[in-house]
């Protein structure tokens, strides 16, 4: 019987940090003006999980891992080119919107209903990995209720370091309060881990990963389903970015006291 992990991780992609992201009104609802013209990346969050799945499948035998992933199927490909490359993996796609504005509860029901839909999973070596946050569905409870919808109930947030026991245990090394960590134990999967940073930097590049990757990515995007991420009744009134304002005066030889106050009076209005 093998002893290897099934690790599912949940990431998407994310507008590229580099752009001006300007919010706009459209048919659909709010939306990022030229979405699709916008170069796209790994969701830094999401990458982490990923690097660290790979890394762990590496060096537990008989290991998986699943790249499960929602967003437009045309910059999914684009995307797929590159990160490809970095670690194996097989993808589980559907066509579905990447901006930020897209409901938390419907974006983990369309995850978890990818993740139940893989074929041969066995739960009892199943772990799930994702972003503790991400920079584009930003609300910090996406994972969280994959895990519920998943039936697991083990789950760890603001994950940096796992580390496997002799006994296949899971020493979990989790961030807390006041920047220190609280060492977290797991006798065994299924477990579910939302990543900070990790430790880990981005794999190199390796043309034969990709290839035997892009095998299997093509096949996933062109059978790619529609996901249906409706906000379940949430509107939105405007979008917009906010507002700069910027009010100088130039005093000379007030008194440090009256100018404190001045500054509290001016954040209080």
């Amino acid at each position: 019987m093998s002893n290897g992990y099934q690790i599912v991780v949940c990431g998407s992609l994310a507008p590229d940090p580099l752009q001006t992201l300007e919010p706009v009104t459209g048919p659909q609802g709010p939306a990022l003006k030229n979405e699709m013209m916008l170069p796209m990346v790994l969701d830094p969050w999401a990458g982490h999980a990923l690097f660290e799945a790979a890394n762990l499948a590496k060096s537990q035998p008989d290991s998986k891992v699943w790249l499960v992933s929602i967003g437009p199927k045309a910059k999914l490909q684009q995307l797929m080119m590159s990160i490809a490359q970095k670690v194996p993996f097989q993808l589980v796609a559907a066509d579905g919107p990447a901006g930020g504005f897209a409901d938390s509860t419907a974006t983990a029901k369309a995850l978890a209903g990818m993740i139940e839909g893989i074929d041969g999973l066995d739960k009892s070596k199943q772990l799930v990995f994702g972003g503790w946050a991400s920079a584009s569905r930003g609300t910090g409870t996406t994972m969280q209720q994959v895990g519920e919808l998943l039936g697991i109930t083990e789950q760890f947030q603001g994950v940096d370091q796992l580390t496997i026991g002799a006994d296949g245990s899971l020493e979990i090394l989790e961030r807390i309060e006041g920047g220190k960590h609280q060492v977290s134990k797991c006798q065994s999967p299924p477990a579910l881990l939302g990543w900070a940073t990790g430790n880990l930097p981005e794999p190199p590049n390796n043309p034969q990963v990709g290839m035997v990757n892009m095998r299997s990515v093509m096949p996933a995007l062109q059978q790619a389903k529609p996901a249906n991420l409706a906000a379940g009744g949430a509107t939105f009134k405007s979008v917009e970015i906010p507002k700069q304002k910027r009010e100088t005066r130039i005093v000379k030889d007030a008194p440090a006291d009256e100018i404190a106050k001045e500054i509290v009076e001016w954040i209080k209005g």
